[in-house]
């Protein structure tokens, strides 16, 4: 879909739809006053009849409205004014959006930009704007015979600004907004791919295949031989029982310095997991196809990084492979020594997670990190803490810590931190081994990631636990990855940009048409 920016009149747009809000009670937003004003009343006439009352969601399309240029005027409910929050903002342009696209109108000028939303400016409006109008028109039909055809697609949207003032920053966050959901789409289509064809190998292969989008971008892959050399057994127990090779990929993105070191993010590549011996239940055992999204982030996330040309460096770390209960699957109790020379029981084969991640931490420290995030959906403790709103976070870094929280709370990508006291340590207690991969019913979100920071004792590090936000399985109808935490991450290091006063690339000037105040 292509997107624009404009400043202009509402009543003055040539275009197939003017889309505008209206508050609940049956009250016109300042937009679509100007347009009741041109138009006689026409607006407040159909209000005054109770077509719409204003909640968020409804939408009224209206036809040949008196004395305005469009088509057709869509009407879109917001709720209370005051009540109009970022989820509210972002369901209220999810509504509009997917009217448009079903409706028929090809393009639209869209004014529910101007919406006062609480707290936010029209940088922020316009980012989720963008990347609302990407998910709500995504759709994985690439392996149905019989594709979901929309007869006249949404095909071009602009969004509105009110005062030409505003275009540059408008822009850039337009730029960013679709650097991010292109990144969230890369994850959602792995994510959405069965197991079947999204095997570790597959997955390093879409990693190499970024490279020729982007100059600065390499990648390289080990294999299982150059795994077993650098003593990563941890990562080669889990891959034991599959019959598909284990990999481990290795993503730079050099957009900074030469010696500056670098960000390093670490993915879960686990792209199938039965649980190995410790084999899970038959029910939803689908999910588990979804359990390489922390890969997937990773490598969506590097590409948003690119797109921009943030001025850093990031390293993606993933470690890929699946977990299947062959004869020759690792079994409970085995002991296997890590890449760290520390030595793990294996007490419990379906928590592979953090086996193929301790490995991958250690060797993020060749790198110098300036700092190690994770991301792993490793724990369905998380799911019970904090349902699928809010991402787990468990630090050994109070800033770090910090930086992702306010990413997140500004991306709508939300994390929540949970404790990482010595306290739970106790419980990763073995008496054969330096500690067990498991450690019992209780705080399993916390104990998981007291194992990893066994790991991480000399870098600056933070985990996040997407187990409960990576995908949606109901209702069925929107059953599929959710693309997150793409938006988080990328706005940690545009933020970072921010913070070390690294200029971000910013679009040349647009032509003259985006700077027209009458829209025509």
């Amino acid at each position: 879909m292509e997107f624009n920016i404009k400043s202009g009149h509402p009543e003055k747009q040539r275009t197939a739809c003017v889309v505008v809000g209206v508050y609940e009670p049956r009250r016109l937003s300042d937009v679509a006053k100007r347009i009741d004003d041109v138009s006689g009343g026409y607006l407040s006439s159909i209000l005054r009849r109770g077509d719409l009352e204003g909640k968020i969601g409804q939408t009224l399309l209206l036809h040949n409205v008196p004395n305005t240029l469009s088509d057709r005027i869509l009407l879109v409910g917001c709720g209370r004014e005051r009540e109009l929050g970022d989820t509210q903002y972002r369901k209220v342009i999810t509504e509009a959006i997917r009217t448009l696209h079903e409706t028929g109108s090809m393009e639209a000028v869209c004014y529910l930009t101007e919406l006062n939303v609480r707290g936010r400016d029209t940088a922020w409006r316009i980012r989720h704007a963008v990347e609302a109008a990407h998910a709500a028109i995504y759709n994985f039909d690439q392996l149905k015979s019989k594709k979901n055809v929309t007869r006249r697609p949404l095909r071009k949207i602009v969004f509105s600004v009110s005062s030409r003032r505003e275009l540059g920053i408008a822009e850039q966050a337009s730029r960013e907004a679709q650097a991010i959901a292109s990144g969230v789409k890369l994850v959602k289509d792995l994510g959405n791919l069965p197991s079947n064809i999204c095997t570790p190998s597959y997955l390093a292969e879409r990693a190499k295949s970024l490279c020729s989008l982007y100059e600065k971008l390499t990648c390289k892959v080990l294999n299982e031989t150059q795994m077993e050399k650098l003593g990563m057994n941890a990562i080669l127990a889990v891959a034991k029982g599959s019959e598909q090779p284990p990999r481990l990929i290795l993503l730079e993105y050099k957009g900074g310095k030469k010696n500056e070191d670098p960000i390093v993010l670490v993915g879960k590549g686990v792209t199938f997991d039965t649980g190995g011996i410790s084999i899970k239940p038959a029910l939803d055992m689908d999910h588990m196809k979804y359990d390489m999204s922390g890969a997937a982030s990773v490598l969506g996330t590097i590409a948003a990084a690119a797109e921009l040309q943030l001025p850093l460096n990031v390293v993606g770390i993933v470690p890929a492979v699946e977990n299947m209960p062959d004869g020759k699957a690792t079994r409970p109790g085995d002991i296997v020594t890590t890449m760290s020379g520390q030595t793990v029981e294996i007490l419990n084969t379906d928590a592979e997670g953090r086996l193929i991640l301790c490995d991958a931490l250690t060797y993020a420290e060749r790198y110098k990190p300036d700092v190690v995030i994770d991301i792993a959906t490793l724990t369905g403790a998380v799911v019970v803490a904090l349902g699928s709103h809010a991402h787990g976070l468990l630090s050994n870094h109070n800033p770090l810590t910090n930086d992702l929280l306010n990413a997140g709370r500004y991306s709508c990508d939300r994390a929540w931190e949970l404790p990482l006291w010595d306290d739970y340590q106790d419980q990763l207690d073995s008496p054969f081994a330096d500690m067990s991969n498991i450690g019992g019913k209780e705080a399993g979100t916390i104990t998981a990631s007291c194992f990893l920071s066994r790991f991480t004792k000399k870098m600056q590090w933070a985990h996040l636990d997407i187990a409960g936000t990576a995908w949606i399985s109901v209702p069925k109808k929107e059953k599929g990855s959710t693309g997150r935490p793409v938006p988080l991450l990328t706005q940690y290091l545009i933020d970072r940009c921010v913070k070390d006063g690294m200029p971000i690339a910013t679009l040349a000037a647009d032509d003259g048409s985006v700077d027209e105040e009458d829209g025509e």
